[in-house]
């Protein structure tokens, strides 16, 4: 039997990995140096689907702060120091997340899609065994613009349809996420979305054609269910 669904492309923090609160936290840290607070509800309610670059060019605006950008490198500088000791020695993926991420593998080309630092994302994946298992890792600064631009899903798409070697029909493909910017950024390139609850409640996942709580309620023939 021919499978309706030709690959997937999972965000990475809030889907794969549990790491939003260490983001949170890290920026935190980060922002304490330039006398500033940033609460847990404004971080998950304005710049969760943000890059780090992108964050704090929010954060300037919002908050009209004369940052150059030489300040806002130095500060995501001094932020990726942060988590980074945060992240070392720490399991941080979700749940039944690696089994998932295997099993899919087993079965279609498969993508990371993220505003993380690539690095990040290649420490944790590697600590996790998962590290060959994806065609193409699309990370912070690897398009011109980050989500909710569709530029980074764009990208994976390209990558993963070179890896497979045929053409791939974007509606017969399904980004993962955990935010409403994710969750945009895969409608516009194209691809069929899944919503996670890890970061948001499912009303707030507006876009997505099917909802759960993480990629441990999630199978592969509600994968195929979704494309056909």
């Amino acid at each position: 039997m021919t499978s309706a669904l030709q690959a997937i492309v999972f965000d990475f923090d809030g889907v794969i990995a549990d790491s939003e609160p260490l983001h949170l936290k890290a920026y935190q840290q980060a922002l304490a140096g330039e006398g500033l607070r940033l609460e847990r509800e404004e971080y998950f309610a304005r710049y969760l689907g943000y890059d780090d670059v992108g964050m704090l060019q929010a954060l300037a605006r919002d908050r009209r702060l004369a940052w150059t950008d030489r300040d806002i490198t130095a500060l995501v500088t001094r932020k990726g120091m942060k988590l980074q000791a945060m992240l070392e020695g720490d399991e941080v993926l979700f749940p039944g997340a690696a089994d998932f991420v295997r099993a899919a593998a087993a079965a279609v080309p498969i993508a990371i899609a993220s505003g993380a630092l690539r690095h990040e994302i290649v420490q944790i994946v590697n600590a996790a065994g998962l590290g060959g298992l994806f065609a193409a890792i699309v990370a912070s600064g690897d398009t011109p613009q980050s989500k909710p631009s569709p530029a980074p899903y764009l990208l994976a798409f390209e990558r993963m349809q070179e890896a497979a070697g045929r053409p791939l029909d974007r509606q017969r493909c399904v980004a993962i996420e955990d935010s409403v910017w994710g969750l945009e950024s895969a409608r516009e390139a194209g691809l069929r979305c899944v919503g996670v609850t890890t970061s948001y409640p499912a009303a707030e996942l507006t876009g997505a054609e099917l909802v759960v709580g993480g990629l441990d309620a999630l199978s592969l023939p509600m994968l195929e269910d979704l494309v056909k």
